[in-house]
């Protein structure tokens, strides 16, 4: 949940001697005028690197193969930030796979135009503590609106007073999901969260564990599930970048590429106001373990109580 980033840096910039010049090309508002431009050319390059940082990161991995089943409830980057104490944060996830799996898979339903919504609520209790409370639905032709399962996540940050050079937090996830839905009905998850605002560039990076506690995977040990993201605003209140979202399999020994989870996914943030949270995306899944084309949004709204 990213608070409202970056300023505009754009200044209108004075005379060296205080006072506007009679000689034509030296009043001080020419003088911002260049500034202005100077200030719009780097935003510039910095979009177009960032937009070839996400070209070349889809082609490194792969070409988009034949997706299978994959879980996508909650689609987001966490921010080392949590909810200022004695208020709610509600968000509605919202994702829909254009292109996923069409037919049954370890008794799991197929993925290809499922909708998903998940329901999120966190709410803050101190300056260094959240617990946020998600339940899972999903929507798909032929089978009507199912419930899918709830998660429970506490989480604590390193308090802005202590002044670390970047934001830290850790955050523990532990759920129930159908089997219908997933092939591990009880999981947990922790989850690690660094970050750092450099700038108008943002990076957020997100090393998750995930075990399975009931079900087909309970036997294989902790899995590595990193995301990252990188991110430049380009306004202050538009953000693009950058989200990436895999699960490459046990720590003890990663599975072969085909069997890994590998997602870029191109992203705008909103920032609206300080109460409010928007952000969407198209997903890319570039390897034959993922879901080949997914659509995201969140939206939300943070609560005084």
């Amino acid at each position: 949940m990213k608070e409202s980033l970056g300023t505009n840096n754009v200044q209108v910039v004075p005379a060296s001697n205080g006072q506007n010049s009679k000689k034509p090309g030296c009043s001080g508002t020419q003088t911002g005028i260049v500034r202005k431009g100077r200030g719009l050319s780097e935003r510039m390059a910095s979009l177009r690197w960032l937009v070839a940082f996400g070209i070349a990161a889809v082609l490194w991995f792969a070409a988009g193969m034949p997706a299978r089943a994959q879980d996508n409830y909650e689609i987001q980057v966490y921010g080392a930030d949590t909810v200022d104490p004695g208020h709610t944060m509600l968000e509605l996830h919202s994702n829909f796979t254009f292109q996923g799996s069409k037919t049954f898979e370890d008794g799991m339903r197929p993925t290809n135009h499922q909708w998903h919504e998940t329901l999120e609520i966190t709410h803050g209790f101190t300056d260094w503590c959240e617990t946020g409370f998600y339940i899972f639905t999903a929507a798909q032709n032929g089978y009507g609106w199912d419930f899918v399962g709830s998660h429970i996540r506490p989480r604590v940050r390193a308090p802005k007073k202590w002044h670390w050079p970047v934001g830290v937090s850790i955050s523990q996830e532990i759920g129930y999901q159908r089997s219908q839905f997933s092939v591990d009905t009880w999981t947990y998850e922790l989850r690690p969260i660094v970050d750092k605002q450099l700038g108008r560039w943002y990076l957020a990076f997100n090393p998750a564990f995930d075990k399975s506690i009931h079900g087909a995977s309970a036997g294989q040990g902790f899995v590595f599930s990193p995301n990252v993201k990188l991110s430049y605003d380009i306004t202050k209140k538009v953000t693009a970048g950058f989200e990436y979202y895999g699960s490459l399999g046990p720590v003890t020994g990663f599975d072969p590429i085909a069997q890994q989870q590998q997602q870029i996914l191109p992203a705008i943030d909103l920032n609206l106001s300080p109460k409010w949270e928007v952000n969407f995306g198209l997903g890319v899944g570039v390897t034959r373990s993922t879901d080949h084309l997914i659509g995201k949004m969140i939206l939300g709204y943070r609560f005084d109580f």
